[in-house]
This record gives structure tokens, C-alpha cells and sequence, in this order.
């Protein structure tokens, strides 16, 4: 596991339509595309190269075609809406080691628990914890390190619609409407590494029991996009239409 301080920049990235500029620049839909400041409000060049590193890194760097086939379209057609900084915020756990190792030890044991909160010297612990083991690759982060990506990594939390409040921030709990909830199915079967999905941990980026999940794939409505096999101890979920296609699939049912 290799951790770093992205959470710390994106936590501080103040103008989120940066991520949808560059992605249209790495998808050739802009004519100008080093003229940030005509579609953000960062106006130095340092600044811009340091978010454009981390948004590069982690919020728009897809591991596999398949994902960026899923992501792509939305996120550029639609922009910065509460649906795609979810679909931001599956991708950036899976390409930001620590942030998926925070949401898995911190935000989510305490948003399947019930709990409102999340306090800052939780998410300190959990890192000052990884920061002790050896296969880990940092730096020896520095207590005032950790205290800063913990803090940020509340604040990221709140930009990716998961928490809100500013001293006290409270846990939300994301509807999937259908649209959304399709993709996350096509998003799942291409991440999960095994094939049974109820040992995946990427299932609990569904916001929802798993019981509830499996209840939810079963509506008629969603048979024509996959096909699945539940048998209460296993999983497997085969989709039926083509990755590159799946999202104007979906619009067209609107």
C-alpha cells in the first residue's frame, strides 16, 4: 500500500468543475486546454498544477476501460452534481490507497453502525495505526501530518456529498437512484476480484445492507441490464450489455 497526501489537496480543491475541464481535456472536447482560469475560479498557475496532479491521479484516472466507459459520460454530461461526486467518489477509492483504507476502517464501519458523526481524532488514530506498519510506503508522516489529512479527509467526505456540517459534520446516506444504481452494479463486476460479490469490499460502496442489495437487483426493472445467482452465501452478477454502451442505455429508459 503506498499512501500519500492527495487527501490533503483534494480536501482543499476549491472549484470542483476543475475535474470536469480535465477530463474534457483528456477526452479532446476542449480547444483550449490550458486555459484553466476561463473554467475555474483558481486563478495561480501553482495551484492549478498541484489540483490538476491530484484530480489526474484520483478522481479521473480510470484503472480500467470498462470504468471509464461507466464514468466518462456522466461526469461530462451532467458535470458536478450530487450523482457524479458519487461516481467520483468510487473511483477516487479505488485509485487513492489510503482513502480506500480510511473508508473501509473509518467511514464506513461507522455509517453501516448508525452513528451521525465522525470525529477527527478517529480517522488520526486509524492512520497513526498504518503509519506504524512496515509494508506501508510513506515518509514517517509527522503527527501534524496526520492531524491535517485527518481533518481533510472529513472535509473531502463533505465535497463528495458524504458528510455535511462544518464543526460537526454529520453522516449522510446517498439514495442510488436507478440510473446510478446500474452503474454501480457494472462498476462492481469490474472491480471485485473475486467472483462471489458478497466478499467484495467494494460492495459496501453501495450505501446499503447487503440483504437490501441483493433485494434490489431482483426488481424486473433491472433484469434486462444483468443477470445474477444468489443463493445466500454467494453472489455472482453477469452483465448484459456492453460497458460502452450502458449509459446511453439508461438515459434512453429516462
Amino acid at each position: 500500500m503506498i499512501i500519500n497526501t492527495t487527501i490533503n489537496i483534494l480536501g482543499g480543491l476549491p472549484d470542483w468543475n476543475l475535474a470536469i475541464h480535465l477530463l474534457s481535456k483528456n477526452h479532446g472536447e476542449v480547444d483550449e486546454p490550458n486555459n484553466f482560469q476561463a473554467y475555474t475560479a483558481i486563478k495561480t498557475t501553482r495551484s492549478i498544477e498541484r489540483f490538476e496532479r491530484a484530480i489526474n491521479d484520483t478522481l479521473i484516472r480510470f484503472q480500467q476501460e470498462n470504468i471509464e466507459s461507466l464514468f466518462a459520460p456522466p461526469l461530462l454530461e451532467r458535470g458536478i452534481s450530487p450523482e457524479t461526486r458519487i461516481l467520483l467518489f468510487w473511483n477516487a477509492s479505488h485509485n487513492n490507497d489510503l482513502l480506500g483504507y480510511l473508508n473501509r476502517n473509518v467511514y464506513f464501519p461507522a455509517f453501516y453502525s448508525g452513528r451521525i458523526t465522525i470525529k477527527s481524532n478517529e480517522v488520526m488514530a486509524c492512520i497513526q495505526e498504518l503509519n506504524k506498519q512496515k509494508e506501508i510506503q510513506s515518509d514517517g508522516w509527522a503527527d501534524y501530518t496526520i492531524e491535517k489529512v485527518a481533518s481533510k479527509y472529513l472535509t473531502l467526505l463533505g465535497k463528495f456529498g458524504l458528510m455535511e456540517g462544518s464543526q460537526t459534520k454529520t453522516i449522510l446516506h446517498p439514495n442510488l437512484d436507478e440510473s446510478l444504481f446500474v452503474i454501480f452494479v457494472y462498476w462492481l463486476c469490474a472491480v471485485a476480484e473475486k467472483p462471489n460479490l458478497l466478499q467484495s469490499p467494494w460492495l459496501e460502496y453501495a450505501f446499503s445492507e447487503k440483504q437490501t442489495f441483493v433485494e434490489r437487483l431482483s426488481q424486473k426493472k433491472y433484469a434486462k441490464y444483468f443477470d445474477f445467482s444468489y443463493t445466500g452465501d454467494n453472489l455472482k452478477i453477469e452483465p448484459s450489455r456492453p460497458y460502452q454502451e450502458i449509459y446511453n442505455d439508461l438515459s434512453n429508459s429516462r
